[in-house]
């Protein structure tokens, strides 16, 4: 005989059977409602729609606007000349990176981009082969160096260098600037200054007459343009320069496969280079993240300003939460570029089957970060379970330390 005790406990697991049930049942109504409202029966640009289904089908926890922060070099124009190629991701195609512009470059075997300086500093990584580097210190001194894939380099506004292709096939590499509007075009080139310097201050300016300087460049500036490899070896480089110029005592290449992980884990690692660990990027900061498969960059943001990206290898998404109830979920690959407002929280996680890599850049000289997890476990357990709803047990599992690899 069931007593009134087991019937109402009976009773009580068929209604929360039965609330589950139609908990569910409206959930699926929601969601195939969702689905509905969401298809497109009419046009659209299928291939873009496949790389970003994030967008086309944003997350329900997506609201209100958020300023763009992808854009892609594959979109943009290439300007293609004899010895290379470059183009470039500014404030015109990101409107509200004013901070950060970069240039994405390749010069073929024994090619130059020819002597020059810029208005902002010049922060690179080489990203496929190898190329001799050439920079002049305002006190006269010279560097010169080789770099490989995966090495930096900083020339400061104002210091005129040089590039050169010196792999097998060339080199490519990817050029930041600390300047939202800056533009390839609009650099100060020497042939294009002696062109526009009256030949007779010219040969004031070298002692050479009429007859050398009629061998100048003519017509439009060198730019990028082939030449031969380097004749010597870099010993052999800098040992002529030296007998001109004193050997620069400021290093403008740096290494990071030589450095260890700032932060590391089982699921991926970040490198830090900033003025701390690399004294010639006094204006400039960057992060190089490698995320394994399901790897998450965690729930941050950075007190230093906004965030450029350049996503190297692999695939993933990121949600950026600008406040006011704003936030955008976007799919980025290799090529892409992102951007984060200054101060807005945000993640990355790795979406593809293979690592994802790529670089976080900041207009500034100190890299630096808040971690979500850290805020919440560094508080008095009263305050964030007001805040949160979690339970002491709850807080209790959540990384204790800022780990920027989960």
């Amino acid at each position: 005989m069931t007593s009134r005790r087991d019937f109402l406990a009976s009773s009580a697991t068929a209604a929360a059977a039965i609330t589950t049930a139609m908990g569910q049942t409206a959930q699926n109504t929601r969601e195939a409602d969702r689905d509905h409202s969401s298809s497109n029966p009419g046009q659209s640009n299928t291939g873009l729609v496949a790389l970003n289904p994030n967008s086309n089908m944003p997350p329900p926890t997506d609201h209100g606007a958020v300023p763009p922060i992808w854009y892609s070099f594959d979109l943009t124009h290439r300007r293609v000349q004899e010895g290379g190629w470059t183009h470039e991701v500014t404030e015109r195609d990101l409107p509200d990176s004013k901070e950060i512009a970069g240039v994405n470059m390749r010069l073929t075997k024994g090619s130059y981009r020819e002597l020059h300086w810029h208005v902002a500093d010049e922060w690179a990584i080489m990203l496929k082969g190898n190329a001799r580097v050439t920079v002049l210190s305002p006190d006269g001194s010279m560097f010169i160096d080789d770099v490989a894939e995966g090495d930096l380099w900083l020339f400061p506004a104002g210091y005129p260098h040089s590039i050169q292709g010196t792999g097998d096939d060339g080199c490519e590499f990817l050029l930041v600037f600390n300047q939202g509007s800056f533009s390839e075009e609009s650099t100060f080139l020497i042939s294009d200054w002696l062109k526009h310097t009256p030949p007779d201050v010219l040969q004031k300016n070298f002692k050479l007459d009429a007859a050398a300087i009629s061998k100048l460049p003519k017509g439009e500036p060198l730019y990028i343009f082939p030449s031969d490899p380097p004749h010597q070896t870099l010993a052999q480089d800098r040992a002529e320069s030296a007998s001109h110029a004193p050997a620069s005592k400021q290093v403008f290449t740096f290494r990071p496969s030589q450095m260890k992980p700032t932060k590391e884990s089982e699921n991926g690692h970040l490198r830090v280079i900033d003025s701390h660990n690399f004294p010639a990027s006094t204006k400039i900061a960057a992060g190089l993240v490698t995320l394994k498969p399901g790897g998450l960059r965690e729930l941050h943001w950075h007190p230093s300003g906004s965030e450029w990206q350049f996503w190297i290898a692999g695939q993933g998404r990121m949600t950026v939460f600008n406040a006011k109830e704003a936030a955008r979920t976007m799919d980025f690959h290799a090529n892409d570029v992102g951007y984060v407002p200054s101060m807005a929280g945000h993640y990355i996680e790795n979406t593809g089957t293979t690592d994802l890599v790529y670089l976080e850049m900041f207009a500034t000289g100190k890299y630096s970060e808040v971690s979500l997890n850290q805020w919440l476990r560094a508080l008095p357990a009263q305050v964030a379970m007001a805040h949160t709803n979690l339970s002491a047990e709850d807080l209790a599992r959540i990384p204790r330390e800022a780990n920027a690899i989960l």
